[in-house]
């Protein structure tokens, strides 16, 4: 629902982000061994709505496009979970059900928080528990597990790192993207007109 998204695709600094990311995850991922419980198929992270921003959007959009091409069957199914997702969230949805832009209000993180916690991403595979977009998935996605900082301190999955004392799991701590070249990507995309705000997964995967 979000408009324009048909028209708007990820700036070309997304790849070197996406390398930027994938990187730090590697390594992290080495550091964490079997700590680190992250499995395909493990998709506790995937129920419950999330926030993504409009580059994550469009990169979804772009992957959704993509995978049209190759796999038209798949990504229709990924399209219908997605239309039914917006259906069924539409009515209490915490910002605007036709852009798909959640609000920003001081109560927005208090509304966000008690919202839909049991609906299912639509581009989760709920046969195989796979991701249709994985390589197109969120800065979230990607970042989900690993020791990450944020306002809060050092965030981690509780299925990972068990056991562990404080200090062993800040010496494995992901910084994601050091140079903040995610915030720059964000705004160049703004510049060009691009919708403001976040959103989550089905919103952005369904066409106005």
């Amino acid at each position: 629902m979000l408009k324009n998204m048909t028209e708007i695709r990820p700036p070309s600094g997304d790849r070197d982000l996406i390398q930027i990311v994938n990187a730090a995850l590697a390594e992290v991922t080495r550091k964490s061994g079997s700590r680190l419980a992250c499995r395909p198929g493990c998709t506790q992270c995937c129920i419950g709505p999330f926030r993504i921003n409009q580059l994550d959007a469009a990169r979804l959009h772009q992957g959704l496009r993509d995978l049209r091409k190759v796999d038209p069957e798949r990504a229709q199914r990924v399209s219908k979970r997605a239309e039914d997702s917006v259906g069924r969230l539409s009515r209490d949805f915490p910002g605007d059900p036709i852009t798909g832009v959640l609000d920003e209000d001081p109560q927005a993180d208090e509304k966000f928080a008690d919202f839909a916690n049991h609906e299912p991403c639509p581009v989760l595979d709920p046969e195989t528990g796979l991701c249709d977009l994985y390589e197109s998935r969120p800065m979230t996605c990607r970042v989900f597990g690993p020791p990450v900082r944020s306002e809060e301190g050092l965030g981690v999955c509780e299925l990972c790192f068990q056991g562990e004392s404080a200090k062993q799991i800040a010496e494995c701590e992901m910084i994601p993207d050091p140079n903040g070249l995610e915030e720059k990507l964000l705004r160049q995309m703004e510049k060009r007109g691009g919708e403001r705000g976040e959103t989550i997964v089905a919103f952005c995967l369904v066409r106005p």
